[in-house]
């Protein structure tokens, strides 16, 4: 069964933050980690995964990621620091 996953990437704490969606973070965290496209990550230097949740469908990953992209941003840092108040890396396990 696919699994398909919304994500936050920050610069540091309370940094600049990004906002993915994909169906395999694990390749998706190390694109960004290694610049591997000269995008929005690399010339801000967002590679710190602090957030992700799962979804069931592609549909309902990228709708959750066009919401999340519209809330102000303090509502993202909070959303953020519930689950991850010391704003770890959390893909350490995978990299």
């Amino acid at each position: 069964m696919d699994q398909f996953y919304v994500y936050i990437l920050a610069s540091k704490k309370r940094g600049t933050l990004y906002i993915g969606f994909t169906n395999d973070i694990e390749r998706r965290i190390l694109e960004h980690k290694n610049n591997n496209s000269q995008g929005f990550t690399s010339k801000y230097n967002v590679h710190t995964l602090v957030y992700y949740e799962t979804h069931k469908t592609s549909f309902e990953a990228f709708t959750r990621e066009r919401q999340l992209k519209k809330w102000k941003r303090e509502w993202k840092i909070k959303l953020i620091e519930k689950e991850n108040p010391s704003w770890d890396d959390l893909a350490k396990e995978w990299v």
